[in-house]
């Protein structure tokens, strides 16, 4: 693991000077710190809680709050009260911020977000999830897809406590469907609706347009 200050801005003028050139650098978007190879583990009575690790972490600092920034893709692993694992997520990116004036911590996770709950064989894909350490729940309010032993759940929003042992959609539909654009629109085809479809490798079902 390394870390490196990235805090260093170089302004460069002419002998006749123009200082303004300076106001063009956004110190605020200049890393504090850059770690590779991110690794921490949280613990609770001596026992492994949480382990997150991410390619590149990028710390950063403003008047409101601190947050760091993982460009790279972040995996976040969950452990029972027994030490086990129990549930995975991993996102293309993601950023967890932290308030200065008041307590509170929330992590985004976006792009190709999958959470496994590895005790209950589910599994569920969206595009943006939100970890809010304070109420203990992750959430989304996107498009979201779920497998699970029972078949196949897909709809809009999503909570859950933060282990996704008791994962709810809010605004399920159970119809066959495409989702064209999560932020705008669904196609839905109730004409060939068969039901929650099951994993795939498991019993195959099909359907012809009539």
């Amino acid at each position: 693991m390394t870390a490196t200050a990235a805090a260093v801005a170089f302004i460069v003028f002419s002998c006749k000077g123009k200082l303004s050139e300076a106001e063009h650098i956004d110190l605020g978007a200049t890393p504090l710190q850059t770690v590779e190879d991110m690794f921490f583990v949280q613990t609770e009575n001596g026992k492994l809680k949480v382990r997150v690790e991410a390619p590149i972490m990028e710390s950063y600092d403003n008047d409101s709050l601190t947050y760091e920034v993982f460009p790279e893709g972040l995996q976040v692993f969950g452990y029972s009260e027994d030490g086990l694992l129990e549930t995975t997520i991993r996102s293309d990116r993601a950023r967890h911020d932290k308030a200065k004036k008041k307590d509170g911590e929330i992590w985004k996770a976006v792009g190709n977000v999958v959470v496994k709950n590895v005790t209950k064989q589910e599994i569920m894909e969206t595009d943006t999830l939100y970890w809010d350490q304070a109420t203990h729940e992750i959430y989304t309010d996107c498009y979201i897809k779920m497998h699970s032993p029972s078949g196949f759940m897909q709809g809009y929003g999503m909570r859950s406590d933060e282990m996704a042992r008791n994962a709810v959609i809010r605004r399920p539909f159970n119809s066959w469907g495409k989702v064209g654009n999560d932020r705008t629109f669904v196609l839905i085809d109730t004409v060939n609706f068969i039901g929650p479809l099951p994993l795939k490798g498991k019993t195959k079902v099909s359907a012809k347009k009539r």
